[in-house]
């Protein structure tokens, strides 16, 4: 046996720590505190608690193939669930400070590009299988493959177009633009409002809009959730004076009571392959496919500037435990549908956390359990209006928008995909389209430059079924299925 030649002397000197719970997240190892855990946790949480606003409302102003809508209540009551469980699961499982909750942008692919083709079951359903096939590229290490096939110009445009049409959508929630009845009779297919901005959900809105990006400018901590709470109860003070009838689908009445008991009607309210009955399986893979997309690149991007943030990487720039990571946030995605609150996955705003001290998922449990604490607050949560809301769309989809700088304009081949990416999704009020139209282009183009083995067979693949997607009526003419 080979003995050691260090004496103690020179061993590095033992982290002293505070306990088992210390010892186990690691707490004084990784620098970090009690108190900066805790104000870590409480600072990601009221960055990201707009999200039991915003979820009920994208998602519960949206109909199904069949009219159907979700109730607001229930869906509070399912957003904040998942969003405690998961968080509270990263924590322990993942030990970074890192919290989950329904993903914007994926929320408004459900809502107004998968439901209105089938029922609100099915849809959740493919949440779920997307969530599934997360966990199986994770376990199989395909995702690497995944990571590499699509150019990282595109990955930024897909960002890009999602913002847009996000804000695109919180404009239109809010009445701020209005579709034309007659729009082929006149020259533009919008308006702004009825041709001019009246009433006072109009004005909530646009003091909204001022008042989110005044703190967002001022780098105010928590802006998009302050803008929300300070819009709702103007918005609840002109009601009482006013008595405004044209709110929308949520009024800012005062609920009787403001703590009511969690309503979990929606749970396990989902139908795993009943979407094969209602559209082709060719759609049933696009959409999958957008909804992976659409969640994995966002994670990915996330999980590395969170932890990279925090001083987290080990020597060879990687994510500790990152297999764990992602599988969670895979699970998240299948939670997410299974409790028809839309894909659940980890949010950009740990970095508030980690801004106050949080290394650990300490911060975490403290994000969970705040969020556990809101399934009981649903009667207050549903009295926000979308003209309260909706600037806050605005305001993310300006975040999102914020990647386009990364792109090299300068270079066609990746330019002009990244463009029609961009531009198509809220021109055509469909992400698949955008990212459908970049993947063919980009395909295309560099065939034509003779590039065509820098292109990974993967997105040859994906680009041959956008191909088919877009085709679908006239193919189904020549085969005589119509």
């Amino acid at each position: 046996m080979q003995t050691s030649t260090t004496s103690p002397a020179d061993a590095p000197p033992p982290v002293r720590t505070g306990g088992p719970l210390d010892r186990f997240f690691r707490i004084t190892e990784r620098g970090s505190t009690y108190s900066r855990e805790i104000r870590g946790g409480l600072a990601t949480f009221f960055t990201m608690a707009y999200i039991l606003v915003l979820n009920p409302i994208i998602l519960g102003s949206a109909e199904d193939k069949f009219g159907n809508q979700l109730d607001a209540t229930q869906l509070a009551t399912a957003t904040a669930l998942v969003a405690a469980v998961m968080t509270v699961i990263m924590g322990v499982g993942g030990n970074l400070p890192l919290a989950l909750a329904a993903g914007l942008g994926i929320n408004a692919v459900v809502a107004f590009q998968v439901a209105p083709q089938m029922s609100w079951d099915d849809a959740m359903g493919l949440i779920v299988l997307e969530g599934l096939l997360i966990c199986v590229l994770v376990m199989t290490g395909l995702r690497e493959a995944v990571m590499h096939a699509i150019p990282q110009p595109l990955k930024q445009a897909i960002s890009v177009g999602i913002g847009l049409f996000i804000a695109f959508i919180g404009f239109v929630d809010a009445g701020f633009v209005t579709r034309i009845p007659d729009a082929a009779n006149t020259t533009v297919p919008v308006q702004l409002g009825t041709g001019t901005l009246t009433g006072w959900p109009m004005l909530v809105f646009c003091v909204g809009v001022l008042v989110t990006i005044v703190l967002l400018a001022r780098k105010v901590k928590g802006a998009i959730l302050i803008s929300i709470v300070m819009m709702t109860v103007l918005a609840v003070a002109i009601n009482e004076i006013a008595d405004v009838k044209s709110w929308g689908v949520t009024s800012p009445s005062l609920p009787d009571k403001p703590v009511a008991s969690p309503d979990f009607g929606l749970l396990g309210d989902f139908s795993l392959f009943g979407s094969f009955g209602e559209v082709s399986v060719l759609t049933v893979v696009l959409l999958v496919f957008t909804l992976i997309l659409s969640d994995f690149f966002d994670t990915m991007g996330t999980v590395v500037g969170v932890t990279a943030e925090a001083g987290l990487l080990d020597e060879r720039g990687q994510v500790p435990g990152l297999g764990r990571v992602l599988l969670i946030d895979g699970a998240a995605a299948v939670a997410g549908g299974a409790s028809s609150s839309s894909s659940s996955t980890t949010y950009i705003e740990s970095a508030a956390g980690v801004g106050e001290g949080a290394r650990t998922g300490f911060a975490s449990l403290v994000t969970g359990g705040l969020f556990a604490l809101a399934l009981f607050l649903t009667p207050v949560l549903t009295i926000v209006p979308l003209q309260a809301a909706s600037p806050a769309l605005v305001a993310v989809g300006f975040l999102m928008m914020t990647q386009v700088k990364h792109i090299d304009w300068d270079r066609y081949e990746l330019a002009v995909p990244a463009f029609l990416t961009i531009v198509v999704m809220p021109f055509t009020y469909s992400i698949t389209n955008g990212i459908g139209a970049g993947f063919i282009a980009y395909v295309v183009i560099k065939a034509f430059l003779g590039k065509a083995r820098e292109v990974h067979w993967l997105l040859w693949g994906t680009a041959a079924l956008f191909a088919v997607y877009f085709a679908i009526d006239p193919l189904e003419q020549v085969l005589g299925i119509k």
